[in-house]
């Protein structure tokens, strides 16, 4: 009989090899495809990025122009995908209906044509055009209000905000949403990318596989840190209370949202990323106090857990940025999947092109050789 060693979780043990994306923990590095994602951060675009991640390479001018063109055509929604929305109801969240609308696109799309070229560049280009739309529609249908129509003379996060807001952003807001985007668009074997690729190895449709995705990152383990950060800065009140709060948890042993990654031991290359967008904010549009009771949690906390490796994660400054766009904070959580849809579909096209579907072992620790007990005796069994 073989055996082999459990980690919980899958800790720290390979599941694929992979040229998508690199993290070094202990240094702080991030890398797309090689290229450190503070350079591409400063330079590129959601959708280059996007590019680079699924197709291997940067494009160039005439391949970028026609990869926008594409996503920008397939941004509308089908009406049938519409009257479903409606039929949600307004207190569901908001990760939800944006699985039920993910899979649905199977129905209309789905040929599992896994070979055809033609079909995995289709099944990226509307993926990638229809989540944001999706998102944006539920939150204006669970008001009761019409959807805004996607426009074609903006760019993908601009619509997006647009979409939402139903007001043309102004650029500084929107290529900040965009640089956020990037920064969330992929980081390696996470939970909800080993979800899609798992789901990709049975060789399904890409709507499923994206499907599945979102539904893993709906998980409070995994998404929705963010939000979680503002109800956090939003109980501790003021400077004054951050250093007692983090005594208590420290002494409580609770954790400390925002702090913590099960891969970096510095801060998150992103989180950096991040505040620097934050302050390009505030000088735009004003100053928010919470971001004062932020700075002050994340010296207090580097004080106390420095040496143990925890400093802020992507998900500290992260739910500032989007207060400050005019997110509601329940849709935090669907910004970080239209993000990621870009990375779930890069290792969904690795997967498939080396495919072997998942089957891992367990370690029973059950009974052996129990006998069956005829229904009518069971009853005075559990009374015994």
């Amino acid at each position: 009989m073989t055996t082999c060693e459990y980690r919980p979780g899958l800790e720290g043990i390979p599941v694929t090899q992979s040229s998508i994306s690199y993290v070094d923990g202990h240094t702080g590095v991030l890398e797309y495809r090689g290229i450190r994602i503070e350079e591409i951060a400063q330079n590129s675009s959601f959708l280059e990025t996007a590019y680079l991640l699924i197709w291997g390479g940067l494009p160039n001018q005439q391949q970028l122009q026609e990869f926008e063109h594409e996503v920008q055509y397939h941004r509308r929604l089908k009406y049938r995908i519409r009257d479903m929305m409606k039929c949600f109801p307004e207190s569901g969240h908001p990760m939800d209906a944006l699985q039920a609308c993910a899979a649905a696109l199977g129905l209309f799309h789905s040929r599992r044509e896994l070979e055809d070229p033609a079909y995995v560049q289709n099944a990226v280009v509307r993926l990638l055009a229809k989540i944001p739309t999706m998102v944006a529609a539920f939150k204006m249908m669970r008001k009761g209000n019409d959807p805004v129509q996607p426009r074609d003379d903006l760019g993908y996060a601009a619509n997006f905000l647009y979409m939402l807001n139903e007001r043309e952003p102004d650029p500084l807001a929107a290529r900040i949403f965009d640089i956020c985007l990037i920064l969330h668009a992929e980081h390696t074997i996470n939970a909800s990318t080993f979800s899609a690729m798992v789901t990709a190895s049975t060789l399904t449709d890409p709507y499923a596989v994206i499907a599945s995705a979102v539904g893993t990152l709906a998980g409070p383990l995994h998404g929705g840190a963010n939000e979680e950060v503002i109800t956090m800065l939003r109980n501790i009140g003021s400077i004054e209370n951050v250093r007692p709060y983090v005594e208590k948890c420290i002494a409580n042993r609770e954790r400390i949202m925002g702090f913590g990654h099960r891969v970096y031991k510095v801060k998150d290359p992103r989180a950096a990323i991040l505040q620097g967008l934050v302050e390009q904010l505030f000088d735009k549009v004003g100053h928010d106090a919470s971001y004062d009771i932020a700075l002050e949690l994340e010296l207090v906390v580097e004080e106390k857990l420095g040496h143990k490796g925890i400093y802020p994660n992507v998900d500290f400054y992260s739910g500032l940025v989007y207060r400050k766009l005019g997110i509601p904070t329940d849709l935090f959580t669907p910004i970080f999947a239209i993000a990621r849809v870009a990375g779930w579909l890069a290792h969904w096209k690795e997967q498939i092109g080396k495919n072997r579907i998942f089957r891992p072992t367990q370690i029973y620790e059950g009974p052996h050789t129990q006998q069956y007990i005829p229904l009518e005796k069971r009853l005075q069994m559990w009374e015994k």
